[in-house]
């Protein structure tokens, strides 16, 4: 019998011969029982938390914020699919740059000189404050909500979950996901934070209730 065969055959009867290992009690939380209003608090309490800027509106708010979010930005980005309406204040199409369907796709160095990126979500974790994109039309390809300097996200309060076992129940983990908690930022050796180094230095999240 080689080494190789003889540590193997040990192995195998070591196994065989240990005690049974008891089961572990899997205590996990998987649902947590909030009201819109307090899902609503506990998402924007962490979300400023991660210096992110919050606005809490109606649906029929949402054009008019974004375009007030957008107003230093000389171009943008949108995914093919987002919301026609929110856009409709628009007057000057060339700040408009579409990425998908039939426009088909942009460049990372056309993404990197454009100003800002408009986007939906999927579902969204109160909890922890972390916004989960998975690629959907409204949402578009990761690297348009990674390039731009400034994201701005629409958030559907019916799409926000308290915790992350039931957002993982509302997604297909097929799909790319990305999942954002503030603008990106990050600390060196000596604790110095440092923004937008793997992604948008200014994250605007509007939450439509």
């Amino acid at each position: 019998m080689s080494a190789r065969a003889h540590i193997l055959d040990a192995v195998r009867t070591a196994l065989k011969d240990s005690p049974a290992v008891p089961e572990v009690p899997r205590g996990y939380r998987s649902a947590v029982e909030l009201g819109f209003d307090e899902l609503t608090h506990i998402l924007v309490d962490r979300l400023e938390d991660y210096k992110a800027g919050v606005t809490v509106v109606a649906a029929a708010d949402v054009p008019a914020t974004i375009q007030g979010l957008l107003a230093g930005a000389a171009t943008y980005v949108v995914p093919a699919g987002l919301e026609p309406g929110w856009l409709a204040w628009e007057t000057d199409p060339t700040r408009i740059k579409y990425d998908g369907g039939a426009h088909g796709v942009r460049s990372v160095a056309e993404l990197d000189a454009i100003d800002a990126v408009v986007t939906s979500s999927a579902v969204t974790v109160a909890e922890s404050g972390t916004i989960i994109l998975d690629g959907s039309p409204d949402q578009g390809r990761r690297a348009i909500s990674l390039i731009p300097d400034h994201h701005v996200c629409v958030v559907h309060l019916r799409d926000v979950t308290a915790i992350l076992p039931e957002a993982l129940r509302r997604l297909d983990g097929t799909r790319p996901l990305t999942m954002i908690s503030g603008p990106s930022a990050t600390s060196d050796i000596e604790l110095e934070r440092v923004e937008g180094v793997h992604g948008p230095r200014r994250l605007d999240v509007i939450i439509v209730g």
